[in-house]
């Protein structure tokens, strides 16, 4: 049976945060505008964000909040749709939102600002789908899409069931991140097939596991959290650290896995506000007969005084501790080292590192600097964010900028 073809001004790829703000902006034109997704929900990335809550923007989402290989990319869009302007939208639909509790420490800053809703992530989602269609966009759920061409200026796709042909193709198909949501290599390989060049992608804000030797020592420690300052390469954060019966996870082991390669060790810094030198100075004078762990147990959770003790080889009471074995001990507290074998995958990676190459795509308009019509937004884009909402800042960012001029 013949297909039958259908004609639009622009079709987007992906229906999640930037495909659908994206086709609201397109669709405020006056463009016809599609969102094709090849599952049949919508959002499912904001669905399940923030505990079902959505963190969906962060007030304080900066250029400096994002790592690409081509860092200033992101700054036009970030500051022509802000994070004002998106709690402006969720103001104007009556969405009722909260600041998370943010406590100010030293080096903590990467924590603040992170907007939720009060209710429910859907209700992100419902404004979104009901601003593309009341500006006259439409979906087109479980659509797969089989081939895509360029032909005499215009695109072509092909779907098991219809074609479909348009001026403008916004691809918004996302990353590799969270596959039991429907996420896949098809933006990638789009990319490709249109001649551009695809930044290797890696899982990020992903917990950090660890071999069988090291697994050993830390297992006992599963479920203990505590406040860490995490560093690797450039990244330094301060904020909540996970012992996992795998590895490592919390916000700081997060925010760090973007930085962390293969055979990089981390540096975890056990007690931020702490000099443990002088701690343990003082104590051989005030508890000199205690054994090392129990007066660690002092400043920290016993299980893990037992760790420091045991990487130390210090089994010993603290009046029999030389100056040397308190540097260790403290060096350890303070910088304890780290080798992670590996991450969990893109599993549970929050989002993807890498991606389409933006020195081959407008910082102005995310239109392909060398195929007419072809635009990327979100994250199939090599701009990855911290953790905190700043991810969905630039779907919102990036697709709002590119519904302007698709």
């Amino acid at each position: 049976m013949k297909k039958s073809l259908k004609d639009y001004d622009v079709i987007i790829v992906g229906a999640g945060a930037a495909g659908m703000m994206c086709g609201w902006e397109a669709g405020k034109r006056g463009k016809r505008a599609l969102i094709i997704e090849h599952t049949h929900k919508i959002g499912e990335k904001i669905r399940i964000s923030g505990g079902g809550r959505s963190n969906f923007t962060n007030l304080y989402s900066t250029p400096a909040n994002f790592l690409s290989q081509n860092p200033h990319f992101c700054k036009s869009a970030l500051s022509r749709y802000t994070p004002h302007d998106f709690i402006a939208l969720v103001d104007a639909h009556n969405i009722s939102w909260h600041e998370k509790p943010y406590v100010e420490l030293a080096g903590n800053e990467n924590a603040r600002g992170q907007l939720f809703c009060d209710n429910s992530a859907v209700q992100i989602i419902d404004m979104l789908k009901n601003g593309c269609e009341s500006a006259g966009a439409t979906f087109s759920l479980g659509t797969k899409i089989t081939d895509i061409r360029h032909q005499d200026g215009r695109y072509i796709l092909e779907t098991s069931g219809d074609m479909y042909v348009c001026d403008s193709l916004v691809v918004a198909s996302g990353g590799l991140s969270i596959p039991k949501i429907g996420a896949s290599n098809f933006g990638y390989e789009l990319a490709k097939k249109f001649g551009h060049n695809i930044i290797p992608p890696r899982p990020a804000l992903v917990p950090l596991t660890f071999d069988e030797k090291l697994l050993e020592r830390t297992k006992p420690l599963s479920g203990l959290a505590v406040d860490a300052i995490v560093s690797c390469r450039t990244g330094r954060f301060r904020e909540g650290l996970l012992f996992t019966h795998r590895g490592l996870s919390g916000p700081s082991v997060l925010q760090i896995s973007s930085y962390w390669r293969e055979g990089d060790e981390i540096s975890v810094d056990l007690l931020p506000e702490g000099d443990v030198f002088a701690f343990l100075k003082d104590a051989k004078n005030l508890h000199p007969k205690q054994q090392l762990r129990s007066v660690l147990s002092e400043a920290m959770p016993a299980r893990l005084a037992a760790l420091v003790e045991d990487l130390s080889e210090c089994h010993l009471k603290v009046a029999e501790l030389s100056g040397k074995n308190i540097r260790n001990v403290a060096d350890i507290v303070k910088n304890m080292k780290i080798l992670p074998s590996g991450t969990e995958g893109y599993r549970t990676a929050e989002v993807t590192l890498g991606g389409v190459d933006t020195t081959q795509v407008s910082s102005k308009t995310f239109e392909s600097s060398s195929v007419k019509g072809l635009y990327f937004v979100g994250e199939v884009l090599d701009v990855t964010g911290h953790l905190g909402g700043h991810n969905f800042q630039w779907a919102w960012s990036s697709g709002w900028c590119a519904g302007q001029f698709a």
